[in-house]
């Protein structure tokens, strides 16, 4: 029971909610590899650390010996998730869903085991459904019942239109779960309406219903809104290891840890043998870039890391940035101009000093320096300004 507990203990680690934590128990008792799905719609080509969230969940079940089904929505995908979203998505061609869902396969692959993870496709067995079957699905739930859904009716509440086939997203994605005979599914806090449809559909089928496991929403880069590309407060997989870098270091040091809960592989004990260390006196930075270092390794190699970390050194530390840089947050409207935001943030004293600053070479943005007087910066942007040596300021637009 021991090691039954240790099991528990991992894949509890950095959940949000598990339903139901007693079912999972049972089913770990069998010894056997569980069936563990988890559906993705290919509605953006690229993948970012919030998504990493869920699979790097995936890769501790792969790691206890479970069978992992990466299901890849290519027939959800065109019907768009309303899930958190407050007006109806457009749906995606057939073409542009098989255009990202090639990209999401070598993507997710740098996290999970590819000899260890089944990938499926749902259209193949929504399609054959039919009008009939489509039917029959609808006919499993009410539309009281649908309307229980926050957002459902936070958009009929506010007068913003609900297409009918939005309704039909939940029981697509629980018919999922029927035809892969899933043992336990999971998700993000905001899919947890359509994970509980999952177990719905399966008693109605006579299956023993999936253990639902909801994963925390990793907040982005401005500290506020959930990661995602829309909020431009995300950090790419793909993206070069020395902007991962930068990125990683801008994050407050209270969110650190929610990161190095939700995306570091690290175990419990070193993470708090680091929280220790802070308390004694360690600069926060360092454990920032033991963190930085450990992600970029993952979807870039220990090299590139530690190239990144040099390139850091080089740009920030020799530079004599100061560790107590203040922080500030803006609001950014319709975009803030270079200009006015470096008068806002009191690193000059005119919109027409910091023009003249700009003009000079004497004002940089993460290191860089910044040439165009007309640049304008927009919400989700979290990065630290320099004016001459000795003026700094960590800017957040909201």
């Amino acid at each position: 029971m021991a090691d039954l507990d240790q099991v528990l203990a991992e894949i509890k680690r950095g959940t949000d909610e598990i339903l139901l934590e007693s079912d999972l128990l049972e089913k770990l008792k069998e010894g056997r590899p569980l069936r563990i799905k988890l559906g993705a719609d290919p509605t953006a080509p690229d993948i970012h650390l919030g998504h990493t969230v869920i699979l790097n969940k995936l890769r501790a079940f792969q790691e206890l010996g479970h069978e992992v089904i990466f299901l890849i929505g290519d027939f959800t995908g065109m019907v768009g998730d309303p899930s958190g979203k407050n007006s109806t998505r457009p749906p995606l061609t057939r073409e542009d869903v098989l255009a990202n869902a090639e990209t999401y396969k070598e993507q997710v692959f740098k996290i999970l085991d590819p000899a260890k993870t089944r990938i499926e496709f749902n259209s193949s067995w929504l399609e054959p459904l039919g009008a009939a079957g489509m039917i029959r699905l609808g006919s499993k739930q009410t539309v009281a019942r649908m309307m229980e859904r926050d957002d459902f009716k936070k958009r009929y509440a506010s007068g913003q239109a609900i297409a009918i086939h939005e309704f039909m997203y939940p029981l697509l994605q629980g018919y999922d779960s029927v035809a892969l005979k899933a043992d336990v599914e999971l998700g993000g806090t905001d899919q947890k309406f359509n994970l509980l449809m999952g177990r719905e559909l399966q008693k109605a089928e006579g299956q023993k219903p999936q253990t639902v496991i909801m994963m925390p929403l990793l907040v982005g880069l401005d500290g506020v809104k959930k990661m995602s590309k829309s909020a431009h407060n995300y950090i790419g997989v793909s993206e070069p290891a020395n902007e991962m870098f930068g990125k990683i270091m801008s994050i407050s040091d209270d969110l650190m840890w929610s990161y190095f809960e939700l995306l570091s592989f690290r175990p419990l004990a070193e993470i708090a043998q680091f929280k220790e260390d802070i308390a004694n006196g360690q600069n926060p930075r360092d454990v920032k870039i033991a963190l930085a270092k450990e992600i970029i390794a993952r979807f870039h190699d220990q090299e590139q890391a530690d190239a990144a970390h040099q390139e850091f050194i080089n740009r920030f530390q020799k530079g004599a940035m100061p560790d107590d840089i203040e922080e500030m947050e803006f609001e950014a409207g319709e975009g803030l101009a270079i200009a006015n935001l470096l008068k806002t943030a009191g690193l000059v004293g005119s919109t027409s000093d910091g023009m003249r600053m700009i003009k000079q070479g004497a004002v940089k943005m993460d290191g860089e320096k910044l040439s165009d007087t007309r640049q304008v910066f927009e919400a989700g942007l979290t990065a630290i300004f320099q004016v001459g040596k000795r003026k700094f300021a960590k800017v957040t637009l909201v």
